[in-house]
């Protein structure tokens, strides 16, 4: 092909095999139809063969015709992906990303979120940590880009991906008559003291679950507001209690003991959650393929990433 062959000339080429027509080609264009016709006869001249042929009143393409549609598609295609990667890559360098999580995510949030933003300086980045309700508040106002859940909403219609492993193990002081104990039954661990966090969190649901499915029920000696209070407590002689295995995130690893119990770790995972009807800002989404890509420890995720993208009805 001559090195004058024009983009427009592609561009009025492609409507045309597109549309099968030089008129609606001319109207989509907002040209006249003896300039289409002319640029469509100097494109033939410059291939060196003809392009589209007219059979009573259709018009076909050549099979150098349709070759050059499909090479005239890809370039398109090329061109288009080329200015979108321009402006996320815009987009990436002023961008805004804000972020909301449940107390728990504490543990680990900062951590992901600063290891982001050394990647992209230019987004700025905000998180605020709060407790669940006022999360689920947020995500009914649409107010920030993504939200950190142990559990997705059951009646907020969200996309939720989980991003990381959130097992929830038994603890207990390292002197604990149980720490060196092995495969403890429940009906035995129900009898101990149990510290909790308030009814309506998620692990004490997830606990309170597993123990009903054994037909147990386990009754809390005390009811505490957040993960640090409870590790004080059991620390102070109080009781036993199941958290995250991220609450330990920035503890010593023999200040605890997770006991060896049957049906523990309970497997959970903690979740990216955004409304179904959001469309996710260009940092918000590269945030999370960062999440899912690089952003983690676990080596769980590979499986769980082909079907990260469940819609919650």
């Amino acid at each position: 092909m001559h090195s004058h062959t024009t983009f427009r000339q592609l561009e009025i080429f492609e409507a045309i095999a597109r549309l099968g027509s030089f008129t609606r080609a001319s109207e989509e264009l907002y040209l006249t139809q003896p300039t289409v016709s002319m640029q469509m006869k100097k494109l033939s001249e410059n291939v060196g063969a003809p392009l589209i042929e007219h059979i009573g009143k259709r018009i076909h393409l050549t099979a150098d015709g349709q070759q050059l549609a499909q090479a005239t598609r890809e370039i398109f295609a090329i061109l288009d992906r080329f200015t979108m990667s321009v402006a996320e890559r815009r987009g990436l360098k002023q961008g805004k990303l804000s972020l909301m999580a449940i107390t728990t995510a504490s543990y680990f949030a900062p951590r992901l979120l600063g290891e982001f933003a050394k990647l992209y300086p230019g987004i700025d980045v905000s998180l605020r940590v709060t407790n669940k309700e006022q999360v689920l508040a947020s995500i009914a106002d649409n107010l920030d880009d993504l939200y950190f859940l142990g559990q997705p909403p059951e009646d907020i219609d969200v996309i939720a991906t989980p991003i990381m492993d959130n097992p929830i193990v038994v603890l207990a002081a390292p002197d604990h008559p149980l720490a060196h104990t092995r495969k403890i039954p429940l009906e035995q661990l129900a009898k101990e003291s149990w510290l909790m966090r308030e009814k309506g969190s998620g692990t004490r649901n997830a606990i309170e679950r597993r123990f009903a499915e054994s037909g147990i029920a386990v009754h809390p000696r005390l009811e505490l507001g957040s993960n640090e209070a409870i590790k004080q407590a059991i620390l102070a002689g109080l009781g036993i209690s199941a958290l995250s295995r991220h609450a330990l995130a920035l503890n010593q690893p023999d200040q605890f003991a997770v006991l060896d119990v049957d049906g523990f770790p309970i497997l959970r995972h903690w979740y990216a959650v955004y409304p179904a009807g959001r469309q996710l800002s260009v940092a918000a989404r590269a945030f999370l393929d960062y999440l899912l890509g690089d952003g983690k420890d676990e080596k769980s995720l590979g499986d769980k990433r082909r079907s990260a993208q469940r819609g919650r009805a």
